[in-house]
């Protein structure tokens, strides 16, 4: 498998967790999103993934011709199918669905808001300055991660992780964004559930040979 990623994209990040969990070796093909105006933004990257995104997984089929999987989420659900043990999903169909409500907060409603393309707009053409641009990131963030806090902290399923004591889907997806919180200094000193459970996942080698400082192409 390959996986095309940069190393500060919490997109990407979620699926090096991922793999990891499920010990699945894979080769890294870094895409850098500023240089050069952005290489997930040439013609030849579009070939893999039209909306000029990252991650790409490219994975064998069995019949020659690679499968190429955009959108972390939908790798990440391609893995726990193909791939099922170590499981990322608990057995029960509404244990299922509480975990992926859970990473869905972050991929749906906090990451978007942050994301580099939306970031980049507020600058390049509605002339917000850095300070405000930052302000912004940091009030969606602390918003949507306060309310993820509320409902670990009130739905009784967290154990040493989001769901219990295995690491799973909803991990997968609460580490990278606090990484990128904790990068624009984000007031989460009312997270205890949140950050108890984020500090577990790093003491956790999946998590930490995941981390933007680990890859290959770190800067």
């Amino acid at each position: 498998m390959q996986l095309y990623s940069y190393f500060r994209s919490s997109a990407s990040y979620r699926v090096r967790i991922a793999l990891n969990l499920k010990g699945l070796a894979f080769e890294t093909v870094p895409v850098h999103l500023l240089r050069n105006g952005g290489e997930q933004l040439t013609p030849e990257y579009r070939k893999l993934n039209a909306d000029g995104l990252v991650p790409v997984l490219t994975d064998e089929k069995g019949d020659g011709e690679p499968a190429v999987l955009a959108q972390s989420l939908a790798i990440i659900e391609y893995l726990e199918e193909k791939y099922p043990r170590p499981a990322l999903l608990p057995d029960n169909p509404v244990d299922r669905a509480y975990v992926r409500s859970l990473a869905l907060s972050i991929a749906c409603d906090i990451h978007p808001l942050n994301n580099l393309r939306v970031l980049r707009y507020l600058v390049r053409n509605l002339k917000i300055s850095e300070e405000d641009k930052n302000s912004w990131y940091r009030h969606w963030c602390e918003q949507g991660l306060a309310a993820m806090e509320r409902n670990l902290a009130s739905a009784g399923k967290s154990g040493l992780f989001c769901f219990g004591d295995i690491p799973g889907l909803a991990d997968c997806c609460l580490v990278p964004q606090i990484a990128n919180a904790q990068r624009l200094e984000c007031d989460l000193s009312n997270m205890p559930t949140i950050m108890r459970i984020n500090d577990a996942c790093l003491a956790l080698e999946a998590f930490a040979t995941a981390a933007p400082a680990r890859q290959p192409d770190a800067e």
